[in-house]
């Protein structure tokens, strides 16, 4: 009866050693994040660099709790430093560099004064055709033959190039004969010359002048 009674007061003995064994592991665990799969290496240094990071992250923005939490996260980072150097981990492991914030501009600098747009030149302008647009004294409406229209009136010229009011000089080169005529009414030609005024440059016959020479001189 006694030696049954000693018996199972050491078997007692046994498994709570045993189970205390287990649990202050556990708490080992998880107070420092790590379990036995944390015993390689690699999954040291990750927790390390966590822990550094967080200690970083208090440090740059602080709190009335940031002296607490850094002493409690340090304790961590003392103990996973001696299970690398058992564990022979000899990488150099470090916080995360904190990303660089903008530069906010200086508010007393003056900025650099804005260069001027470049100005391309216009472009040569293509060789006229008698847009009306010419000088005065102007050759217009080169290439064009000039004939005339039946109006009873002074002389007097119609175009479809240039206004009212304009004054044009028809020579006739077949002839060299010249009037000066104003544009009094539009039509679908570049110059057209009325009946008293074809009259003083036409020659003898003909209706069509094939070689003029028109000028713009007003």
């Amino acid at each position: 009866m006694y030696r049954r009674s000693r018996a199972s007061g050491r078997t007692r003995k046994i498994f709570l050693g045993v189970a205390a064994t287990a649990l202050l592991g556990g708490a080992l665990a998880v107070g420092t994040g790590l379990g036995n799969a944390g015993e390689n290496c690699a999954g040291l240094d990750t927790a390390l660099r966590n822990n550094l990071n967080f200690i970083a992250g208090q440090q740059a923005n602080p709190d009335a709790q940031s002296d607490a939490r850094i002493a409690n996260r340090q304790a961590v980072v003392d103990l996973i430093q001696q299970r690398r150097a058992t564990a022979g981990c000899t990488a150099d492991v470090r916080a995360d560099a904190p990303a660089h914030p903008p530069v906010a501009a200086d508010p007393t600098t003056v900025p650099p004064a804005a260069k001027p747009p470049v100005v391309k030149p216009p472009a040569t302008p293509p060789a006229s055709s008698g847009g009306g647009a010419e000088p005065a004294g102007t050759v217009v409406c080169k290439g064009s033959t000039v004939t005339l229209f039946n109006e009873d009136a002074a002389p007097a010229a119609s175009s479809g190039t240039f206004p009212i009011g304009t004054t044009l000089k028809v020579t006739n080169l077949d002839n060299n004969r010249s009037i000066t005529v104003k544009v009094t009414s539009p039509s679908g030609s570049c110059v057209l010359l009325n009946s008293a005024a074809y009259e003083q440059v036409r020659e003898p016959g003909k209706f069509v002048i094939r070689r003029p020479v028109v000028e713009r001189v007003g």
